[in-house]
């Protein structure tokens, strides 16, 4: 049976083999080991910062994507309040249309958040395949799809880390082998950094990037499951993957980190707590954030919040105001009986004024 994936991730590998050897060979030049696992390694983290650098401009987008989605949470509850328990399909397509007429007004759509790691993961597979197939091309005397010779991809085979650990061992093969204790370590201490890794990374943005109003729907709640049920899926995972794959994953873990934390900082959410942080660490060096996102001077921050302040007075001022109804009682004390009613009839308990004793 042919290998139909093998051959749609053709192009992947072939860039992924190019980036992998080109980092191989530098670190060559500049003088590492040609054979030693510690020069593989350092080729396998270039490889990350190639893609992960590669995958900037999408992340920006994505973070741009976010913030408008925030901005039509609004309007998006509206459209659901408007249809909510219409449940008939001239309903449900007119839903349908109106909340993407309104992703098409603002820019934007669900999918746009998730773009990053929608294009990583044809990366990642076949970074997974071609460590993979180390082992069965070292074994076949083969090379890989492109730059990876023969004779790299036998000396990739006889690489060892630490002088211990082959980049192509899962944990579940050293797991049974007699002099495999320094592997087993090796593997296990790299799968929990892995899954703190990402953890962390979660852990940060649930607790300081969300906005009130994030942390009450159900999306948050389901956050919080989430945080603790991916690492169960990678304890899973981590444990088949070649130690080649688990220090590529790990290493884009720490990429993963340190941008969010930068992102955290410096263009949190607004009324998050890292916005609130952020706006106090502004204040302390005279400057704020104004209502385009951008940092100014205190001082044009102030003058700008008056101008504002006096046109909304301005133009509360100017729109037409709203002529309060006025109850009978009321426009009797005040001289002026409302049109279209009758006067209002003596009790027959109250004295009659009209006669004179």
């Amino acid at each position: 049976m042919p290998d139909l994936l093998g051959y749609v991730l053709w192009p992947l590998k072939w860039l992924v083999e190019m980036v992998l050897v080109a980092w191989h060979y530098v670190l060559t030049f500049l003088g590492m080991p040609q054979a030693a696992g510690i020069t593989w390694v350092l080729a396998i983290v270039g490889l990350v910062i190639v893609v992960r650098a590669a995958l900037i401009p999408l992340f920006v987008r994505q973070i741009k994507s976010q913030r408008k989605m925030m901005e039509l949470a609004p309007e998006m509850k509206k459209i659901q309040a408007k249809y909510k328990g219409k449940t008939d399909q001239l309903s449900r397509e007119a839903m349908s249309r109106e909340t993407m007429a309104l992703y098409k007004k603002h820019g934007t759509t669900p999918l746009s958040s998730c773009l990053p790691l929608l294009v990583q993961m044809p990366i990642f597979f076949s970074l997974y395949s071609v460590l993979s197939d180390v082992k069965k091309h070292a074994e076949s005397g083969v090379g890989g799809v492109g730059l990876l010779s023969p004779e790299l991809t036998q000396e990739f085979y006889d690489a060892k880390l630490f002088g211990t650990t082959s980049m192509h061992t899962t944990l579940v093969e050293a797991w049974g082998q007699p002099d495999g204790t320094g592997t087993v370590i090796l593997l296990i201490t790299l799968v929990v950094l892995m899954i703190a890794s990402q953890f962390f990374t979660q852990l940060q943005i649930i607790s300081k990037n969300l906005s009130p109003e994030a942390k009450t729907g159900q999306a948050y709640q389901m956050q919080r499951i989430m945080l603790f049920i991916l690492p169960l899926g990678f304890v899973f995972s981590g444990v088949f993957f070649p130690l080649g794959v688990v220090i590529y994953w790990f290493t884009s873990n720490i990429w993963t980190m340190v941008q969010q934390f930068i992102v955290i900082r410096e263009m949190p959410t607004p009324g998050s707590d890292a916005a609130k942080a952020r706006e106090e660490r502004l204040a302390r060096k005279g400057k704020a954030v104004d209502a385009k996102g951008k940092v100014i001077p205190l001082e044009k921050y102030q003058a700008e919040q008056q101008r504002l302040l006096e046109e909304a007075e301005r133009a509360r001022a100017s729109a037409p105001k709203r002529q309060q109804p006025v109850s009978k009682q009321r426009a009797k004390k005040q001289g002026a009986r409302p049109s279209g009613t009758a006067a209002p009839k003596s009790s027959p308990d109250s004295p009659d004024t009209s006669k004179k004793s």
